[in-house]
């Protein structure tokens, strides 16, 4: 099953506002607890302004807190509540029902001898209320709500010491809501209350059950806002990914021209940037292979075209079988034999199955006697020859059949391309760690635009002077390959004598034992 870019965005962004709206309401459930635990310990700090006034004034009364019961310091606060409570009842007065008016006297009786002083007659029963006076408002602290109250009331002295009431742990009596009790503008002690276990208020119960009950709009939002960020964001991401995959399947049908919009600044520019560049490699190797197929046609085709004309030449009675032509046709095949033996050899070189046998050697003894070896065809050209002196330390590890191909090509091309009167030179130094050989060799010089090429296959500084010397242009690209199998390099800059200078750098065999 397909998953697509945007519905991975929709997921990812889904899910981050769902955990963040969790997290904010875990958050707020339990802020809220804690602000009406404190919102409930303050009203009841309030509630406590009586008994706080009592207490102060008994201490004011008595100079200090002896007033205090030893024997019941635990229930003794509960007691002065209910103390207080009895208090009041007994101090509140009702308001009296107004008098009625009172009746008429009655006419005094016939007087006699006796004038009996008769008691008033009790008023008339006045007509019942049909509705009853309401109850007195009950007191502001009943029995039920004093209790649970008065088990969590501590008295605490100016120093923080327990002194009666709700006996705090161990070092939490810091941790209580308490408040001051001073007399004449001196703190003498504290009244404090402990918080009831949470959730202890029903108003905080029924915010949190709303709250609940608000979490499927929060939830619906949450969708809507991540479909839309998801939205947004697939159609910023999927623009440059489809033109990287269209990128990508026009490279593999073979067309290297194509090229993607690097304008971007994160990690999808960088890519479109790597990739035109592979582009750009894949178009460079392509185009070297198509020119490395045609250049090695011509230069088999040449040899082959040249032996062919001499043997018809021969077969038709043009020509007889002299020894001159005879030895004619043979340098045609000693010359296609050498192409091939170097383009085996750069392809074993490619695959890096070029073999190569490492042992201790001395390149310098070994380039000055190839060097004397090319003595007498040098100087047959007009070159002279010049021998540096010998290096401190020359001893390297290199093949040497390998090392002798090398020196072929270098001293060839020398040969080759130096105009007559000109010199050859060869010198040697080392550093310690490796040994570098120079080859300089005089006028004519090479473009500044050309040193970096000279080891291309089939490469040629001037391509008609080359094939006139008999070069194909693979020589100077089989030295590098082989000195790339044996740890070593080879360079290419101007030479002091206003020629080629080729550079051989070898590490050191002492160098190499240390350092492995």
């Amino acid at each position: 099953m397909k998953f697509s870019i945007g519905h991975r965005l929709f997921a990812s962004v889904l899910l981050a506002i769902l955990l963040v709206a969790a997290g904010a309401v875990l958050l707020l459930r339990q802020n809220v607890l804690a602000g009406f635990g404190d919102y409930a310990v303050a009203i009841e700090l309030d509630r406590l302004d009586e008994l706080s006034a009592a207490l102060a004034a008994r201490y004011r009364a008595g100079g200090g807190w002896g007033f205090i019961p030893d024997e019941e310091r635990r229930g003794w606060i509960a007691g002065e509540l209910r103390r207080l409570q009895r208090l009041r009842e007994a101090t509140r007065v009702l308001p009296a029902p107004p008098a009625p008016p009172a009746p008429p006297a009655p006419p005094a009786p016939p007087a006699s001898g006796l004038d009996p002083v008769m008691p008033p007659l009790p008023p008339p029963p006045m007509a019942r209320s049909t509705t009853a006076p309401a109850p007195p408002p009950p007191p502001p602290d009943s029995a039920e709500s004093d209790l649970p109250l008065s088990g969590r009331i501590t008295l605490l002295d100016a120093h923080g010491a327990w002194l009666a009431g709700r006996r705090p742990p161990a070092g939490t009596a810091g941790t209580l809501a308490r408040r001051p009790l001073q007399v004449a503008g001196r703190t003498v002690g504290y009244l404090a209350v402990a918080r009831g276990a949470l959730p202890s208020d029903a108003m905080a119960i029924a915010f949190l059950e709303q709250l609940r009950k608000s979490l499927w709009p929060i939830a619906a939002a949450a969708v809507l806002a991540s479909a839309l960020a998801a939205t947004l964001l697939a159609r910023h991401f999927r623009r440059p990914i489809r033109a990287l995959e269209d990128g990508a399947r026009r490279l593999a049908d073979g067309r290297f021209d194509t090229r993607l919009p690097a304008g971007r600044s994160d990690e999808l520019g960088e890519l479109a940037r790597h990739f035109n560049a592979l582009a750009e490699r894949l178009g460079g190797m392509e185009s070297a292979r198509r020119q490395w197929v045609a250049d090695t046609s011509h230069e088999l085709r040449t040899p082959l075209a040249v032996l062919r004309a001499q043997l018809e030449a021969l077969q038709d009675g043009v020509r007889s079988a002299s020894p001159a032509n005879i030895d004619a046709m043979l340098r045609q095949v000693l010359a296609l034999t050498k192409l091939i033996d170097e383009l085996y050899a750069l392809a074993r070189a490619d695959v890096g199955a070029l073999d190569c046998q490492l042992a201790p050697l001395d390149l310098w003894e070994l380039a000055s006697s190839h060097a004397g070896a090319f003595g007498e065809r040098l100087r047959a050209a007009g070159l002279a020859l010049d021998l540096g002196p010998a290096p401190p330390d020359a001893t390297v590890l290199a093949d040497p059949d390998r090392m002798r191909q090398v020196f072929d090509n270098l001293f060839e091309n020398s040969l080759r391309y130096t105009a007559a009167g000109g010199r050859v030179r060869l010198h040697a130094h080392s550093d310690g760690q490796r040994l570098q050989l120079h080859l300089d060799d005089s006028a004519p010089g090479v473009p500044d635009g050309a040193l970096e090429h000279l080891a291309d296959r089939f490469y040629r500084v001037d391509a008609s002077r080359s094939r006139a010397h008999g070069g194909a242009g693979l020589g100077l690209a089989l030295c590098r390959r082989l000195l790339d199998a044996q740890g070593a390099s080879l360079h290419f800059s101007h030479s002091p004598l206003h020629g080629l200078r080729a550079t051989i750098v070898v590490p050191l065999a002492r160098h190499v034992t240390e350092s492995a």
